[in-house]
Order: structure tokens, then sequence, then C-alpha cells
């Protein structure tokens, strides 16, 4: 109880941090889910390779660390990890394998694994490998996303709009956050709804339109030209 009370104290002193899990048992992937959430951290995860591949091409940014299981359908867990470093995303990576043959392990490090779990693993391991590897140097996000006249400061959490701060629920700081991430990208209803309001959304739902709408609002950019709508296909930033 020590230990688990130590943990959580110590995640209670940084920022949210969010993870990806690529796993194809889903029962395992909830499992991870839960329990990383209930350590305080936010998780996603995909059951396929191709889908983790395009989620971690698309949304690399967004995420700390990537939990990746070597056996997957569609794409390996090697050739997702192969794939992704070859476009330069350096977002950590722990592979997770139920081989532990030695060549396995060093494929796995060679094309880019920041670290290996092997399965059957205990929950606390899990933890204490994700905490090593969150405690390494990495590159840096900016400081500050600016969008014209507007700046968004991840680290206080804060949006100023001509250098007035723009008072913005939990949500619309995420959306906004997200898109600023990706500015000048075409970002469409789906991504956002995986990305911000994780899965909890059925894709027709017009909760991403009421929260645009809300944010034009807010940040004085009725006519759309900070936050556009790009009609037929989703929303972008420009820059």
């Amino acid at each position: 109880m020590d230990n688990l009370l130590h943990l959580k104290h110590c995640f209670a002193n940084h920022l949210l941090m969010r993870i990806l899990v690529v796993e194809d048992q889903e029962n395992l992937a909830k499992l991870i889910k839960d329990g990383l959430e209930a350590e305080g951290f936010a998780v996603d995860y995909v059951l396929d390779g191709l889908t983790g591949q395009s989620r971690i091409e698309l949304g690399h940014e967004d995420y700390d660390l990537i939990v990746l299981d070597l056996m997957l359908p569609k794409k390996d867990g090697l050739e997702v990890c192969k794939a992704v470093r070859a476009k330069k995303i350096t977002t950590p990576i722990l592979m997770l394998t139920a081989k532990d043959g030695v060549d396995d392990i060093i494929k796995g490090l060679n094309v880019g694994a920041d670290d290996y779990l092997i399965k059957p693993f205990s929950f606390e391991i899990l933890v204490a490998r994700i905490r090593a590897i969150l405690r390494r140097p990495k590159t840096s996000l900016p400081l500050e996303l600016k969008a014209q006249s507007m700046t968004l400061n991840p680290a206080k959490k804060m949006v100023l709009k001509n250098e007035k701060e723009v008072k913005l629920t939990l949500k619309e700081y995420s959306l906004l956050e997200y898109l600023m991430r990706h500015p000048n990208q075409v970002i469409n209803r789906e991504q956002i709804l995986s990305s911000v309001w994780d899965f909890a959304f059925d894709s027709f739902s017009n909760v991403v339109d009421v929260h645009i709408t809300n944010l034009r609002k807010k940040i004085g950019d009725k006519n759309g030209k900070i936050l556009e709508t790009v009609r037929g296909m989703g929303y972008k930033i420009n820059s």
C-alpha cells in the first residue's frame, strides 16, 4: 500500500501522461488500460498492427509512450516499430512479447524499441518499466503552441487570445490543444472523437460540432478564420 501511495504521489507531480496500447487480446488491453488509468495515466488502445501504426503516425505527438505487442494481426509489432522509426517518430516504445528468445528481443531493440517485457508479466513490473522509460530524456514538445493571435501553453493549460486569457472547459481545451498540435492539417470527426473523447461517443454524435461552435465563440473566431471547417472532411487550425 505504501508503494502504491508513493507511486500515485509521484505521478501527481507530473502533467497527465497519455499512453497508447497496441494489443490484440482485448481483455488484456482493457486490463492494462484500467490499471494504468488508476495510476493517473490517460490510455487508449487498439487491437491490430495496421490501426496501431496509423494511430501512431497521426497522433504520435499526443502520446508519451506506446505499449506495443510483438504478435499482432495485420502487421506485427516489429514491422510497426520499424515503420514509425523510419518516419523519425521518437515516442518511446515498450514492446510486449510472449517470446523469450534472445533473437526476438534483439530484433525488437534493433528496430527501435526502447525496452521489452515478456508475457506473462506483473502489472507492478509494467508500471515500473513505464516509469523508467518516461524518466529518460526525450525530445521536448514546444513550450507554446501558436496560431495567429492565439497562444496555448501546455504546461500551464492556458490559452491566450491577443494576450488575454480565454477560459475553456477541460474538453474544449483538449480539443483545441489536439488541433493546434496538428496545424494546417484537416482532422476528421472520427479522429477527434478517438483522441479527445477516447471512443466514448458514437461517430455520428454532434458532440464535436457543438464543442467547435463553443470554442469559436470563446476565442472570438465566429468566421472560422483560425478554426476552419473543411466541408465534408473535418476541421483544421490555420497557423
